[in-house]
């Protein structure tokens, strides 16, 4: 069995609150975009379940990998045997894509529909949160609105289907922990939501990412990556998530390829 997890980018991210347990309440949108990695799992002779890597290079001990994570919680629940697992990873990771958690989400799904488990969309989604809070995002793969910690998720009505969108990642990564304890909760005068509502081409100013003024601080490059997106006809962009990287929308076909050496670049169109 393979599938294809996919990335997510993030349209708004506002800090609305800081939260006792010290994890802050968020507001945004998740967006599938069609970057995809590719997952595999099939019979194995093996006495133990093996995960193989390739493409992008992940440092660590691939036991850590949330695929594994994601696979113990399942095999041990349900006695399951040994499988070996295979991972092409094309999503950059520390990029604020979410690659990690779909690679995880879209491993549940696998596993439960490879030995018909008797698990409900529901308990699939409570397996997820329990690994990632937007890991069961991947499991829904369209757009929505997520609420306190990035796991309360309402729907939402949104297509961006005229869009070609493009995505540029520097070599810089920005740690999650540092994003958060750079940024300052503020409760914003118009919602995400609200925000989203409008047509894209008033999203500029307003549609606004929280990370980004600290982070920009930090990391001018990736804040020259945004502002060269707009130079170049962008309707909109933004950073994703914590960053590092930057999506531009594009209502008009689009080849910057070669125009940012040393960045992983990418170009598709909005799917939904």
């Amino acid at each position: 069995m393979i599938r294809f997890p996919n990335a997510k980018i993030n349209l708004g991210l506002r800090i609305v609150a800081r939260r006792p347990d010290g994890y802050h309440n968020i507001e945004t949108v998740f967006y599938p975009i069609q970057l995809q990695d590719a997952l595999e799992i099939v019979p194995t002779s093996q006495q133990e379940t093996e995960l193989s890597l390739s493409g992008i290079v992940i440092d660590g001990d691939p036991q850590n990998n949330l695929v594994m994570k994601a696979w113990r919680r399942l095999s041990r629940r349900f006695s399951l045997p040994p499988i070996s697992i295979y991972l092409h990873k094309a999503i950059p990771f520390g990029a604020g894509l979410g690659g990690g958690s779909s690679d995880a989400a879209f491993l549940l799904a696998m596993v439960r529909d490879y030995f018909r488990l008797p698990l409900s969309d529901d308990e699939l989604d409570k397996e997820a949160v329990s690994l990632g809070a937007d890991c069961p995002f991947f499991l829904h793969n369209k757009p929505l609105l997520a609420k306190g910690i990035g796991d309360e998720f309402e729907p939402i009505e949104l297509s961006l289907k005229s869009y070609r969108i493009v995505l540029v990642k520097p070599s810089v990564s920005v740690p999650t922990s540092v994003a958060y304890s750079l940024v300052t909760p503020v409760l914003p005068e118009e919602s995400v939501r609200d925000t989203v509502s409008r047509p894209v081409t008033e999203w500029r100013g307003r549609l606004i990412n929280d990370f980004e003024e600290s982070v920009f601080a930090r990391f001018p490059e990736i804040g020259e990556i945004k502002d060269r997106l707009y130079e170049q006809g962008a309707v909109y962009a933004s950073m994703s998530g914590s960053g590092s990287s930057v999506f531009a929308l594009f209502d008009k076909e689009i080849d910057l390829a070669d125009c940012y050496p040393g960045c992983f670049v990418w170009t598709g169109i909005c799917e939904v």
